[in-house]
This record gives structure tokens, C-alpha cells and sequence, in this order.
């Protein structure tokens, strides 16, 4: 959004971002007719994702504007309620979620989590080349360039965000030198692209069951984790305190603190020591982020804690908190779908729908030859297109407990971005020459 939305500041953006979550979940666990019907078949999280959307493609909030100073000099303004959920809420989340996890039965979900994840990210690596290739008998010029401008350059970008996450795309720009003045016309097209799928997956979750008939998914052993889970929760299930809550806060923000911390300093000893981490044009760099490591350090926190006492807190309401902070997220992430922003590069966009649905289909193709269940499908595309602010959104939504399996296979997406990404350019390359 280029103009102001009516609200900047983020103290009121917040505001709007709660009343939207609290509709949803008044209006969901309504017993009037109208919405009982409406929630069986438009899941509450997808609400959750797109009234936020809504309000900023009416120009009501932003996640970012630009104004022009007192000198005409152009000023761009973020908000930071993203940053705030997803550094603040997001590993908070991860640990609040794994706190009652039983890693065995995580173990016991088999490969098909791991297949799933691998199929997304083929997925990627062949739909770049074969959208620019089908692209290329009707518009060419949608696809061509030279030089710095050549438009597979950009389209890498793009890969390394949708196999792995903003570092491994920022390392994609640094490798190819794609010319940063059209650098936004490819962040357009990796927003509008990637949450028109998240809001169709959300939609698939509600229909889980018959998605899962239709791919003939034998998806026992997700049921066995979260009945196991469950049981867990109501055998220890209490009328939580104020101290249960303080000391469940307690818990998952001093991890939150050790967690920046450890990333921090985890990030900076492999930046000064090892050549190949801190090249932003390597593959291994993806190893230096900060978010990579804050994640992962969160994540192996909460399974440390659920092999201690503190397991026990689940019956006092850990992961429903958690899943609060995960609907926080959810509504910074939906706020960064403007609709409008689709007509700003029509060509482009339709490119990357093009890609997405190669994606989408080799997926669907894979889970049915394989019989995997819609959860390893969505859990596995998200692990590649969201990457570890996304998968363990997505994995939430179908049971708290699954929220580790999101955020293990992030890891993987974090891990073989960079490579993949330069894999899928290569091929870019010759297909924008053919």
C-alpha cells in the first residue's frame, strides 16, 4: 500500500487485529442458526486470516505505507505487529504447544510427514521453470529480460522463499544480482501468491475428513498422538490459578528470552568463524539467521520441558494460551494480504499461480499414490511456502499437539532452501532461454 491506511499506529492496528479475532470467536461458538451453519464450512481460522485481510485491502490498517516528508523525500513505514508475533508470540507458542508433546508418538507418525515435505519442495523446483516455459508461449515478454532485469533472476527470489524463508531468499538475491528496483514486483507476487494458498488450505482443513476419504489416507496415527495428548490433558486438567497462569507465562517467555539470546549467540559465533555462513552468497548461509536459531533453540526448549514437571501445566491451559498467540500470528499474517496489490503486476502473478498449482498438484498426485492424510499435505507445503512462521500455524489448526511436526519440517525447508532455490534457478535459466 503506497498510501496511509486510516490507522498507523500500532496500539490502535492491535486493537483492530483483537476485535477482528474476537468476532470470529464470538460469532464461531454462537448457537444462532446463521452461524452455525456459516463455521461448517468456513473454519474459524481462516476468519481469523482473512478479516484482517479485508481490513487492509479497504485501507483500514497496513502492514506497510509510504508518506512523503517536509523535503519530498519518500518515507516507507512498516507496522510491527509481525515482527512482534512472530519473534515475541511465535516461539512462544512452540513452546507452550510442545510443553505436553510425547515425542515417541511424533517418531511413530512415520515418513510420510518427510515425503510429503520433500514432494512440496520438488514441487517448487520444477514449477519455476515449467511456469516460465507455458508463461513463454503467450506473453514472452512477462518472462524475458537480460541482465540483472531478467525476470528468472527475480523468480529466484522466490524459490529460495518458498523452499526455505527470508533468509534463503535474501541469499537468492545476493547470488543472482536481480536488479533490486524490481525486487518489490517479486514480494507482491510472493504474498498475493502465498496467501491465496494459505486461505485455501485453512478452507481444506474444515473438510479434512472427506479430503482424506478421497485420497483413501490412513491417518491412524495422527489420531493415536492426539488422543494421547488429549487423554494427558484431561487426566491432569485443573481449575488453573492465577499463579498457573503466571508461572505458564513465566515459563514461555523466559524461554522466549533464552531463545533470542541463544540465537544471537549462536548466529554470531558461526558468522565470525566460518567464511561460508557469513557469503550471503552461499548456500550453508541460511545457517547465520537469527530467526532460524530462535526457532529451533524454542523449539527443543519446549521438549526439554516436557520430560519435566512442568509438563503438568498442559492441565492448567498451556497450549490453549498457546493457541492464542498462534491466532495472534495468524491475524499479523493475514494483514499482509492487500487485494488490490494483484493488478499492480497481472503477468507476474499469474506466473506464480501457475507455479503454485504445479506445486499444489504433484502434492495432491504424491498423498494419493502414497495415501497420506490432508495434514502431512498441508503441513508439508507450508514447511516449503510459509516456512516456520506458517507450518506450525497450519499444524496447530488440526490438533495444538501436531504444532512440532510443522515447526521439524520448517527445519528441513531452512536446511535444503538455498540449494534447492539455486537448483530451480538453473532450470529457470535455461527455460527463460529456450
Amino acid at each position: 500500500m503506497n498510501t496511509p491506511p486510516i490507522f498507523t499506529e500500532d496500539t490502535i492496528v492491535f486493537g483492530c487485529l483483537m476485535l477482528a479475532l474476537g468476532f470470529v470467536f464470538y460469532t464461531s461458538s454462537s448457537s444462532k442458526p446463521f452461524w452455525i451453519k456459516f463455521y461448517k464450512y468456513i473454519p474459524a481460522l481462516l476468519m481469523a486470516y482473512m478479516l484482517p485481510g479485508a481490513l487492509t485491502t479497504f485501507g483500514i490498517i497496513a502492514p506497510k505505507w509510504i508518506t512523503t516528508d517536509t523535503t519530498g523525500v519518500m518515507v516507507e513505514h512498516h507496522s510491527q505487529i509481525y515482527y512482534m508475533a512472530s519473534r515475541f508470540l511465535l516461539p512462544a507458542a512452540l513452546v507452550l504447544m510442545t510443553l505436553s508433546i510425547d515425542l515417541k508418538a511424533i517418531f511413530n507418525l512415520g515418513p510420510k510427514a518427510l515425503i510429503m515435505f520433500l514432494t512440496g519442495t520438488v514441487g517448487v523446483i520444477i514449477g519455476g521453470p515449467i511456469a516460465i516455459l507455458l508463461t513463454s508461449i503467450v506473453s514472452p515478454e512477462t518472462v524475458g529480460g537480460v541482465g540483472p532485469d531478467a525476470v528468472w533472476r527475480g523468480l529466484a527470489t522466490l524459490a529460495g522463499s518458498w523452499i526455505g524463508g527470508g533468509a534463503n531468499q535474501a541469499a537468492m538475491l545476493e547470488i543472482y544480482g536481480y536488479n533490486t528496483d524490481n525486487y518489490a514486483g517479486m514480494v507482491i507476487v510472493d504474498i498475493v501468491v502465498a496467501n491465496i494458498w494459505m486461505a485455501i488450505l485453512l478452507l481444506g482443513i474444515g473438510k479434512s475428513d472427506k479430503i482424506d476419504n478421497w485420497l483413501k489416507a490412513d491417518n491412524s496415527a495422527i489420531e493415536v498422538l492426539k488422543e494421547r495428548v488429549s487423554t494427558y490433558a484431561d487426566k491432569i486438567s485443573r481449575n488453573p490459578t492465577l499463579s498457573d497462569y503466571m508461572i505458564i507465562l513465566g515459563l514461555a517467555f523466559t524461554a522466549v528470552g533464552l531463545a533470542h539470546f541463544g540465537a544471537n549467540v549462536v548466529s554470531d559465533f558461526l558468522k565470525n568463524n566460518f567464511d561460508v555462513i557469513r557469503d550471503k552468497t552461499s548456500a550453508m548461509s541460511s545457517f547465520g539467521s537469527q530467526f532460524f536459531w530462535m526457532i529451533t533453540i524454542a523449539t527443543v526448549m519446549g521438549i526439554v520441558l516436557s520430560f519435566t514437571k512442568f509438563k503438568s501445566y498442559e492441565g492448567a491451559g498451556a497450549s490453549k494460551i498457546g493457541s492464542i498467540f498462534i491466532y495472534i500470528l495468524v491475524a499479523s499474517i493475514g494483514m499482509k494480504m492487500d487485494l488490490t496489490t494483484i493488478s499492480e503486476n497481472p503477468g507476474l502473478i499469474v506466473v506464480g499461480l501457475i507455479w503454485m498449482a504445479i506445486h499444489v498438484s504433484l502434492l495432491f498426485l504424491v498423498a494419493k499414490i502414497i495415501r497420506a492424510p490432508y495434514f502431512f499435505l498441508a503441513v508439508g507445503s507450508k514447511a516449503n511456502i510459509g516456512g516456520a512462521a506458517s507450518a506450525p500455524v497450519v499444524a496447530a489448526a488440526f490438533h495444538p499437539s501436531l504444532a512440532t511436526v510443522g515447526v521439524l519440517l520448517a527445519v528441513f525447508g531452512y536446511v535444503v532452501g538455498t540449494y534447492g532455490a539455486m537448483l530451480c534457478a538453473e532450470l529457470m535459466k535455461i527455460a527463460a532461454m529456450s
